[in-house]
């Protein structure tokens, strides 16, 4: 019988010829906290006897979802988290860099093949080049950075093949959103989503890293797509090589097989307060809204500011709008200064913050009052999450975000294609 991808990367990390449903203990390949989740990390790793890391090179801590730091508390975990990279060798990425699952991508820690795990739901990002990676607990965390392995039951797969151009105006974020509403928020629990079809194959690692990045948000234990000549491209650009190609074979097992045609997706919305209530923006165009942001880990990527930025060129943001825009990592940041971007933002009226969640994370950025109403690039729309639990927040794409800035209220983002 044939396997998955998946289940080729845990019979390659186990040592062991594994299928879906078999539980392995498998050697993993890389290990990240940030810091909302490294203190009780750290704290665990102390209580149970941790006196050195299994491998410094492969445990990464990030300093993101609050830097720079927001108060005194937050200012003690960043110290928890610098001293112990200073004493145990680890990758320390401090306030500035970005967004660890951005950060994890750029600095090349995720590699095809790889078995990775992640202080955070959406490590599942990393699917995007072919690697196996998903979120654990801070106690797991603990034990993986002392020994090197964890324990897992491998999951079966679902094989979402999206085929079809992608329509004007529409971008991977529409199609991830999309596909969340029709598979809803646990309809793919514990299930690893694989992701191919033309669609996908034509789309940018920066597209497929929004794919996976969501893939949590139905369920999943993992979004994951085959690596090919992009990927190669991606990784030889990183001046990483000897690269584990590996593929689903023709004979594996799914679950079960979902067919998308993405020709005939438009620009998608999430309304509140759950991530899988979608519809049409069409549907709901004319809301007024106080905020938007453009950023996070699912759309805070170069191709996601260009997008953003050609719609607003020339234009003003509509007065009594707040929009907020932060890169995902600094070379990000770099690069949108470099190719003008950012200068584009900033006349429109745009505030542009240092690379990091932002908002999204909901601790010192772009806070929302009671009553307020926000559209998103980001992942989660849940009650309470950037703010006041009587705000409302509204998913859709970097283009949809542009086009309601401009217009003060939720727009079809195809009403202003030049």
């Amino acid at each position: 019988m044939g396997k998955t991808i998946s289940e080729k990367i845990f019979s390659l990390a186990s040592g062991r010829d594994a299928y879906a449903g078999d539980i392995v203990i498998a050697n993993v390949d890389a290990a990240m906290a940030h810091d909302g989740t490294a203190l009780l990390t750290i704290e665990a790793f102390k209580e149970m006897g941790g006196r050195k890391l299994w491998d410094p090179l492969r445990a990464i801590l990030v300093i993101d979802h609050v830097a720079p730091s927001a108060n005194e508390n937050f200012s003690k975990v960043h110290k928890v988290m610098r001293d112990f990279a200073h004493k145990y060798n680890a990758n320390l990425y401090d306030a500035g860099s970005g967004i660890c699952h951005q950060v994890m991508v750029e600095r090349g820690h995720v590699m095809p093949g790889y078995l990775i795990v992640g202080a955070d739901s959406h490590t599942c990002t990393y699917g995007a080049l072919g690697a196996f990676a998903t979120g654990i607990g801070s106690t797991e965390m603990a034990a993986v950075l002392i020994s090197g392995k964890l324990w897992f039951k491998i999951p079966e797969s679902i094989k979402m093949e999206i085929d079809g151009p992608l329509p004007p105006m529409t971008m991977p974020k529409d199609v991830i959103l999309k596909i969340a509403g029709i598979i809803g928020a646990d309809g793919a629990s514990y299930e690893a989503i694989e992701f191919c079809g033309s669609t996908v194959k034509a789309m940018s690692v920066d597209g497929r890293l929004t794919l996976c990045n969501m893939a949590v948000e139905m369920g999943a234990k993992t979004g994951i797509i085959e690596p090919d000549e992009k990927t190669t491209n991606y990784m030889h650009g990183l001046e990483i090589k000897n690269l584990k190609m590996l593929r689903s074979d023709e004979d594996a097992e799914y679950s079960r097989k979902i067919n998308i045609n993405a020709s005939k997706i438009e620009p998608q919305i999430a309304c509140p307060h759950t991530v899988d209530n979608v519809k049409p923006v069409k549907e709901v165009e004319g809301l007024d809204i106080n905020q938007v942001f453009i950023g996070s880990c699912t759309n805070g990527r170069l191709e996601d500011l260009r997008t953003a930025a050609e719609i607003f060129r020339g234009r003003t943001v509509k007065k009594g709008v707040r929009v907020i825009v932060a890169p995902a990592s600094r070379s990000i940041y770099l690069q949108a200064l470099k190719e003008g971007l950012l200068e584009i933002f900033i006349r429109a009226g745009c505030i542009v913050c240092n690379p990091g969640c932002g908002p999204c994370a909901g601790a010192h950025q772009g806070i929302l009052a009671p009553g307020e109403i926000c559209l998103s690039t980001s992942n989660r729309n849940f009650k309470g999450r950037m703010g006041s639990s009587e705000a409302q927040i509204y998913l859709a794409s970097p283009a949809t975000a542009a086009a309601s800035a401009l217009e003060g209220k939720i727009t079809d983002p195809r009403r202003l294609i030049r």
